[in-house]
C-alpha cells in the first residue's frame, strides 16, 4: 500500500470512528432525556394519595347540674344530655344519660345490696368488662377512692374498636352498688368517634368525682 492510500484508509477511519462516538453519545443521551422526560412525566401526572381524614367536629361548652331525681344518689350531669328513665326495673333504679347530638348512651344502674354481695357485683362487673377483651386493644381499669364521701370505684378503659369503651363502677362497700357503661349507637370506629369519646369520658369523669350517696 502506498502512502497516500494507506493516508485515506487511516482518514476514512478516523471519520467512522468519530460517527460511531457520536452514535453512541446521542444515543446515551437520547436514553437519558426519555428516562427524565418518564420520571417528569409521572411526578407531575401521578395520583398521591391523601391520608384519611374526618369531618371536623365542634364540640359544645361543658356544663353541669346537679342530678337528684332519686334518693339514693347525686352527680353532676352534662346539660347536653337527657335522662331517659326505665320503667319496671328488676331491681333498683336504671336509667339511661343520653346525648341526642352525638348518638351515644351511658346506661346506668343502681343496686341496694348488703357487704356479703359486694363481691358478687364487683365480679359481674368485671366480666362484663372483660367480655370485650376479644376486640379490645388494651383495656385499663383506674381505682377510683373518696373516703370522705365512702365513695370508691373503678374507671375501665378500654381502647380499640370495642362496643363499650368506657366502663364505671361506685360502692360505698356497705349497702350501695352503681354501674354505668358508655354505648355509641353506631358502628365502633374509635378514630372516627375519638373528639366526641373524649368529651363524653371527660362528663363520666365529671360524674365520678362529684358522686355522692344520700343515704
Amino acid at each position: 500500500m502506498t502512502s497516500v492510500s494507506f493516508a485515506k484508509q487511516t482518514a476514512f477511519n478516523s471519520v467512522k470512528y468519530l460517527f460511531f462516538v457520536k452514535f453512541v453519545v446521542d444515543k446515551k443521551n437520547r436514553a437519558i432525556c426519555a428516562i427524565c422526560v418518564t420520571i417528569l412525566f409521572y411526578s407531575c401526572s401521578g395520583h398521591i394519595p391523601k391520608p384519611y381524614g374526618y369531618y371536623r367536629i365542634n364540640l359544645p361548652e361543658h356544663h353541669y347540674e346537679r342530678f337528684e331525681e332519686y334518693g339514693d344518689f347525686v352527680f353532676d350531669l352534662s346539660t347536653n344530655a337527657v335522662v331517659e328513665h326505665v320503667p319496671n326495673a328488676a331491681t333498683g333504679r336504671w336509667f339511661n344519660i343520653y346525648y341526642p347530638d352525638f348518638d351515644a348512651t351511658i346506661f346506668c344502674s343502681y343496686s341496694p345490696m348488703n357487704p356479703s354481695k359486694l363481691a358478687e357485683f364487683s365480679e359481674d362487673s368485671r366480666k362484663f368488662v372483660y367480655k370485650h377483651a376479644v376486640k379490645a386493644d388494651a383495656i385499663t381499669g383506674t381505682l377510683f377512692s373518696k373516703p370522705e364521701d365512702k365513695v370508691y370505684g373503678i374507671f375501665y378503659n378500654l381502647e380499640g374498636n370495642v362496643a363499650t369503651p368506657i366502663q364505671l363502677t361506685l360502692t360505698d362497700s356497705t349497702s350501695n352498688f352503681f354501674r354505668a357503661s358508655l354505648l355509641f349507637n353506631s358502628v365502633p370506629n374509635q378514630d372516627s368517634i375519638a373528639p366526641i369519646l373524649n368529651y363524653i369520658k371527660a362528663d363520666i369523669k365529671q360524674l365520678m368525682e362529684s358522686f355522692r350517696w344520700k343515704r
